[in-house]
């Protein structure tokens, strides 16, 4: 956020935040409650288990996953981590990949970990397997889909897929059915190639009747698409996600990065855990950033992840830094001030 920013109310911009209720950012995850009650034994809030590195598409900003992560995540892992997590009451859980609909059990964990009582059960996805395996995935449990659709045209579609003919065009007619079957966001990632086509994807991506649109910049690309102020008002009103950044980007502020004036701990690590290859990370951006895990996935997360949260200052780490996320940014805000600091 750039010195003076102001919203546009007229408030400075950091005041704006300050006054922002968590609610108000469109993760359901996210909630001052949350910020108000969270510690090292509060129930976990989200989850998200990497099952496969494997992935059917070429994405060119895809970094993969660190060497000692690849591999399918064993169906008896998989089911002890889904138990372990629910044990501690968790809310949300996110399964992802690679491509998480290549693993051969992603049904099996949906179910499992609908029968342990998780509410909220969401899977990331590029949207190109059969919509069958959708359709009965939401039979199992699923409730929460997010599909990745970087462009608004098949040509910069497949491109943008790493030249898959085709790839595109199973993403957006995915979108359009699931999104009337259950909740569904639409993750666009924009790079050099596709940010000057960046309006024509949003209304696009808004015309397949998803709930929200989630934008965000490559880490490689790590800038704001000033393109996207032109949005129509109706667009915005109709994804809370969307109308956040487009908010942040009015006011000179990135989605990537932490701020001088932004709080120096990750106090989101203590009720949230990304785990891939046995390996827990402070989150998932951490891990895609192959940044080092915390420790094994085992009964000791909980543990380590306070020691972390502790020891570990974000402002001098640099891939907390530079590519800390907007919402996590401002959750770690608030629950300083919560609970002044510690």
């Amino acid at each position: 956020m750039t010195a003076g920013a102001t919203t546009a109310s007229g408030r400075p911009a950091k005041e704006r935040e300050k006054a922002m209720r968590l609610e108000e950012i469109g993760f359901y995850t996210l909630s001052d409650e949350r910020a108000r009650t969270a510690c090292a034994d509060s129930p976990l809030r989200r989850c998200e288990l990497v099952l496969t590195e494997r992935c059917n598409l070429k994405c060119p900003y895809c970094r993969g996953l660190p060497s000692d992560c690849v591999g399918d995540v064993s169906l008896a892992h998989g089911k002890e981590l889904i138990s372990l997590w629910a044990g501690w009451e968790l809310d949300n859980i996110r399964f992802s990949g690679g491509e998480p609909m290549l693993h051969p059990h992603i049904g099996d964990f949906v179910s499992h970990a609908s029968s342990n009582g998780i509410k909220r059960i969401a899977v990331s996805t590029n949207g190109t397997a059969s919509f069958g395996r959708y359709e009965r995935l939401v039979s199992l449990g699923a409730n929460d889909f997010s599909v990745s659709l970087d462009a608004g045209c098949c040509s910069i579609g497949d491109a943008m897929a790493g030249d898959i003919p085709g790839a595109w065009g199973k993403a957006a007619e995915t979108i359009r059915r699931l999104s009337k079957l259950t909740y569904v966001t639409v993750g666009i990632v924009f790079t050099e190639t596709n940010a000057a086509h960046a309006v024509e994807t949003v209304m696009f991506a808004d015309s397949l009747g998803a709930a929200d649109i989630r934008i965000i910049p490559s880490a490689q690309y790590n800038r704001a698409v000033a393109s996207l102020l032109d949005l129509p008002r109706d667009v915005l009103d109709r994804h809370p996600i969307l109308r956040y950044r487009i908010r942040h980007m009015a006011e000179g502020r990135n989605v990537r990065g932490i701020g001088e004036d932004d709080s120096q701990r990750c106090a989101i690590a203590m009720d949230d855990v990304a785990v891939a290859g046995g390996w827990h990370f402070p989150c998932i951006i951490y891990l895609r950033e192959h940044g080092a895990p915390i420790g094994p996935a085992d009964r000791s997360m909980r543990a380590r992840r306070r020691e972390w949260f502790l020891s570990h200052d974000t402002h001098k780490d640099p891939i907390c830094s530079g590519n800390c996320i907007d919402c996590v940014v401002d959750y770690n805000n608030k629950w300083e001030r919560f609970h002044g600091g510690m």
